[in-house]
């Protein structure tokens, strides 16, 4: 499959937008992403109440809060992240109803069944490291696929690549914004490498709930979120991922006891669903941005 490392986006960003952007918080791990022009939609997932999603291998999972909003109600999206194909991530509606034009970044093996099962065809799909630029305007996106691992040891395999997001976004000659997207990761020795290449990120968001299947755990639960904030160091930390379906086994509030634990509850904000959280972007003549 093509790919182009450079995408220019139609529209005209303003020239300069660094000051305010907005997360919007539908549920599970699908957020709304509002900053310098661009508008990112993550892991899209809108199934309702007491609908199920196939896991693989027979396993099923039933979802048990609305999210804020429906597919139909979303703004027009410059770019879709998908950390991996599970359906709590990009369910059975979205991807009937989902434009089939739409822009969507992912690993390279969902951007293939996209492709192939589901007849998406403007996929970008990223191995660990590289990077996709965005350009809208004088602005400028760099997502850069980070390393993630979705199961442990020799059940890894059996699971699908996942992958975290590094989203940079640039004003001409300075780094406007970083923020961290974990995508669905157990804590592992390759996410040591990020703070090595990232040392100001911004904002990080979490997914959490130690989603367990036969009662292995596939996602970070609240002991690992903490360990992942302590080796990112994010300014802000925002959990996610959290409650939304039958197979999370470390709540919120567990979370939260382990935040106030390690002293860090100033570098967390929580969003319920419906939230939004709006944060002010660092200035362009920060030193080494």
């Amino acid at each position: 499959m093509d790919f182009r490392h450079t995408v220019v986006l139609p529209g005209t960003a303003e020239k300069t937008q660094t000051g305010q952007g907005t997360i919007f918080f539908i549920g599970n791990a699908t957020i709304l992403l509002r900053y310098a022009g661009f508008t990112i939609l993550t892991d899209p997932n809108f199934l309702h109440r007491g609908d199920h999603v196939h896991l693989g291998y027979g396993m099923k999972a039933t979802r048990l809060h609305n999210p804020a909003i429906d597919l139909a109600e979303l703004p027009p999206l410059d770019m879709v992240l998908l950390s991996h194909l599970h359906e709590d991530h990009f369910d059975r509606g979205v991807a009937r109803d989902l434009d089939k034009g739409t822009p969507i970044t992912t690993t390279p093996k969902a951007a293939d069944a996209l492709r192939k099962k589901m007849h998406f065809y403007r996929l970008y799909p990223l191995d660990t490291w590289q990077t996709l630029t965005l350009e809208k305007g004088e602005q400028r996106l760099n997502i850069t696929a980070m390393p993630g691992k979705h199961g442990p040891g020799p059940l890894n395999p059996l699971l699908p690549p996942v992958m975290g997001s590094m989203l940079e976004f640039e004003v001409p000659g300075h780094k406007a914004l970083r923020m961290y997207i974990t995508g669905d990761t157990l804590m592992h020795k390759r996410l040591r490498e990020i703070p090595k290449r990232y040392h100001d990120i911004d904002i990080a968001l979490l997914h959490l709930g130690g989603t367990r299947l036969l009662k292995v755990m596939l996602t970070m639960d609240a002991g690992q979120g903490v360990k992942m904030i302590e080796l990112v160091k994010p300014r802000t930390a925002i959990p996610v991922h959290y409650n939304d379906y039958s197979v999370f086994t470390s709540s919120l509030s567990d979370f939260q006891a382990e935040v106030e634990k390690a002293g860090l509850a100033n570098r967390v904000h929580y969003l319920k669903r419906g939230d939004t959280y709006t944060f002010e972007a660092p200035a362009v003549t920060d030193a080494g941005r």
